[in-house]
């Protein structure tokens, strides 16, 4: 029995490698999210890269798509740091976007932490994960989990509670104390960064100009992604912020993606043409 799993598992693994299988069938191996129980949070620092406005527009649009359209999800905005630098105003896309499923922790960081631990302990006490996908820093994320734990001492919090980054200046620029808390309380994964091409993640950043509005359809979606490329080009190395050099070319940026798609299992999305191929129907 033990040879047949050991066989099996190779062909499968050979069989995805060749994209033989449906995606979906590779899941697990990068998440073990539930899309009937578990809890999807995007936490966006907005500060201050304007690459956080696309990942926006790219996280409602492939919660669009038929297949993932019944996740539950929310944004929250502004859970920066200890970065220094202006903030990236994203409140009309956020809205835009999310319609009443965000939350400015920018606006009210105490408020914002209340209202999260509302939605996630729902999630919790009916069983399932909270998977948070950290488009930036964990200092709101730490004291979420703290929140949380206060509330639910016997939730199993590094069990049931993800936290996915893919970037080493985030981490560097989150407050020491914060991180270490998630490192050590949470089921907290590093994953490859999601601005590279061909490192395990998809790489969604690129200078090169993406046809994206001739692929998507969906009125609501172009507005969005307009604004949000809209909004990127008018802050984007302003008073002082970053200058993200691939959007300033004329290209996207939607790097932090790349942490939902760890979390769906979609880790084989090569790039931002892919993306758009693949998901902007």
């Amino acid at each position: 029995m033990k040879s047949k799993t050991i066989l099996f598992i190779a062909i499968a693994s050979i069989l995805i490698s060749f994209k033989c299988l449906p995606q979906d069938m590779s899941t697990l191996k990068a998440g073990d999210f539930n899309l009937d129980k578990d809890l999807l949070l995007g936490h966006f620092d907005c500060k201050t890269d304007v690459d956080d406005l696309q990942t926006a527009a790219a996280l409602v649009t492939l919660m669009s798509d038929i297949k993932f359209s019944k996740i539950k999800y929310h944004a929250v905005a502004g859970t920066y740091g200890i970065q220094d630098g202006l903030y990236v105003p994203p409140n009309d896309l956020f809205q835009l976007a999310f319609g009443d499923n965000w939350t400015d922790a920018h606006d009210n960081f105490a408020k914002a932490v209340e209202q999260l631990k509302v939605i996630a302990k729902e999630t919790l006490e009916n069983q399932g994960d909270i998977w948070i996908a950290e488009a930036g820093q964990s200092d709101f994320s730490a004291e979420l989990v703290k929140a949380i734990q206060t509330d639910l001492p016997d939730i199993n919090i590094s069990q049931r509670i993800h936290i996915v980054q893919h970037s080493n200046w985030n981490e560097d620029v989150t407050s020491p104390t914060s991180l270490d808390y998630v490192k050590k309380n949470t089921d907290y994964q590093k994953i490859p960064d999601g601005n590279q091409v061909g490192n395990g993640t998809p790489g969604f950043r690129s200078s090169k100009i993406t046809k994206w509005k001739e692929k998507i359809s969906n009125p609501k979606l172009i507005e969005t992604w307009q604004l949000a490329i809209d909004l990127s080009n008018r802050y984007n190395g302003k008073e002082g912020r970053y200058l993200n050099e691939a959007i300033a070319a004329g290209g996207l940026d939607f790097s932090d993606l790349s942490e939902v798609c760890w979390i769906l299992g979609l880790q084989n999305i090569r790039d931002t043409e892919h993306f758009f191929d693949l998901y902007s129907n």
